[in-house]
C-alpha cells in the first residue's frame, strides 16, 4: 500500500516535469510584412476618413487567401480582394478605412485571418481627430 502511494507520487512528479518541460506552440506566420503594420496619422480633421494600405508577401510555399478581416470597431472598415489567391512570394494588400466622426484620440485593431491560420496577424491605425476650425 506504501509502495503504491510512493509510485503513484513518482509518475505524477514525471507527467508534472513533462509538462512544464514541454514548449508552446509557435505561432508562424505565413506572410511578411512589407510595410510597417502599425500607422499613425496623426491629427486629423473630423468627418474625412483616412485611409492606410497595409502590403504583405506570401512566403510559405502554399498559395494564400485572406479569410476575414476583424476590426475593433465600426468606424474602421477593411477592405481587401475577397477570395484572391496569393500564390507563393507575391503580394497582397490590406486597406484600412478610418471614419472620423468623434474628436480626440483613436487607437483601432484590426486582425487580419490567412488561410490555415488560427491567430489573426495585428494591424494598427490610431491617430488624434481634431474638430474643424
Amino acid at each position: 500500500m506504501k509502495s503504491s502511494l510512493i509510485l503513484r507520487g513518482f509518475f505524477a512528479c514525471i507527467v508534472f516535469m513533462l509538462f512544464l518541460s514541454s514548449k508552446p506552440a509557435v505561432h508562424k506566420s505565413r506572410v511578411e510584412w512589407l510595410t510597417p503594420t502599425s500607422h499613425d496619422f496623426g491629427n486629423i480633421p473630423r468627418d474625412v476618413p483616412v485611409e492606410c494600405v497595409f502590403v504583405y508577401k506570401n512566403i510559405s510555399s502554399e498559395p494564400l487567401t485572406v479569410d476575414n478581416v476583424r476590426t475593433s470597431c465600426g468606424c474602421t472598415a477593411p477592405e481587401w480582394d475577397t477570395g484572391e489567391v496569393i500564390m507563393p512570394d507575391s503580394t497582397g494588400q490590406i486597406r484600412l478605412i478610418f471614419d472620423a466622426h468623434m474628436p480626440g484620440y483613436f487607437y483601432k485593431l484590426a486582425k487580419v485571418y490567412f488561410s490555415g491560420q488560427r491567430k489573426g496577424e495585428k494591424l494598427i491605425i490610431e491617430g488624434e481627430v481634431v474638430k474643424s476650425k
